[in-house]
């Protein structure tokens, strides 16, 4: 933590002007610099800015932190991203009050992390979060059951998550700017012109999300296993199987926007002995990343001169996130790169293009 930054725009990206802006202080944001804008418009915009390089190795040790410190205190609790987490105190305001309970573990975080936090309170997921919104940055909003709609109305659609590029276009071309308007049309027109989306930004515009809180825990994981029908030794096959199993499941994340913290490496023996090895990473769904750490567990592993009949790759303590949270070096050929191969996968099958080995 650089108590010399406090107050001062800050913008976090790459240092070169052909890279983009992944993050930026709200001091910064004021003089028009926002996410994903290219690096050489942030500096025309904020020449005095305080440049940095992201930190995904930091950047993940806090929201372990912070994830460690609600998990000891919240009743239930979801982990929707590296920095963002729902909790669910149905019931508390009885014993104790809601209100009361979130400032003090506020108060927690940010007593042990150093870190500013924000955190709405309300009836459910969307309004809580576009109240932590408007609490930014470094505050706490409560709306009240009978508040809901006040609240909400006077804001511009964009305030709802669901809402994105596409869709804010496509309702601003409709006439629609403010929650109000959209809360107040008749859903069935929203559905013919939307489907199903549209049915759901009504009941949002309206306060309305029947969405659960759903537990968070850090086995949620997703992996890959090849059986052989013959045991082998043969270790350059052995490599380039992890490395097709790491580079397939780290598009998985990707296409379910998800990032993983864990990666795990399995070997089972002729004689069934099983070994794993796991090793803790920064937050990332990028193979290229994940592939040479994949590699070194399998090296640190196979120790026997024994014959393997199983090889086996996890990803694991899974939270949502675009990739994007990676992109802090001047890479845009890579970020490319991702793109047009994540496209053919996607249209041909996620097999169709690969590293070689």
């Amino acid at each position: 933590m650089n108590s010399r930054l406090n107050g001062v725009p800050v913008i976090v990206g790459g240092m070169s002007d052909r890279g983009v802006v992944a993050a930026c202080s709200y001091e910064a944001r004021q003089f028009g610099v926002h996410s994903a804008m290219p690096m050489k418009l942030a500096r025309r915009l904020c020449p005095h800015a305080f440049y940095v390089r992201g930190d995904m190795d930091e950047y993940s040790r806090y929201s372990r932190m912070v994830t460690q410190i609600i998990d000891e205190s919240a009743p239930l609790y979801e982990k929707a991203s590296i920095d963002e987490h729902y909790l669910d105190l149905t019931g508390m305001d009885r014993f104790y009050g809601c209100l009361k309970w979130s400032h003090e573990l506020r108060n927690k975080i940010i007593r042990e992390t150093g870190l500013p936090i924000s955190f709405g309170l309300s009836v459910n997921k969307t309004v809580s979060k576009i109240a932590t919104g408007e609490a930014k940055p470094n505050g706490e909003k409560q709306v009240l059951f009978e508040e809901v709609k006040p609240f909400l109305w006077p804001l511009s659609i964009s305030k709802i998550p669901m809402i994105g590029p596409a869709t804010y276009k496509l309702l601003r071309s409709m006439g629609i700017e403010r929650i109000e308007t959209l809360g107040r049309m008749p859903p069935e027109m929203l559905h013919h012109a939307m489907g199903k989306n549209g049915l759901e930004l009504w009941r949002r515009a309206n306060g309305i999300d029947l969405s659960p809180v759903e537990p968070y825990t850090e086995r949620k994981s997703i992996s890959s296993e090849r059986t052989f029908e013959q045991d082998t030794g043969d270790m350059k096959m052995l490599m380039g199987l992890v490395v097709k199993m790491t580079e397939k499941l780290a598009y998985q994340l990707r296409a379910g926007e998800k990032l993983t913290g864990c990666i795990t490496v399995k070997i089972k023996y002729s004689d069934f002995d099983t070994r794993t090895l796991q090793k803790t990473v920064p937050y990332t769904s990028f193979d290229h990343l994940l592939i040479p750490i994949a590699k070194e567990l399998l090296t640190r592993l196979y120790t026997r001169r024994v014959m393997i009949r199983l090889i086996g790759v996890k990803l694991s303590h899974l939270v949502s996130g675009a990739p994007q949270l990676d992109l802090f070096e001047d890479t845009p050929r890579q970020v490319q790169l991702y793109r047009a191969l994540d496209y053919v996968r996607h249209r041909y099958g996620a097999g169709a293009v690969g590293r070689a080995v």
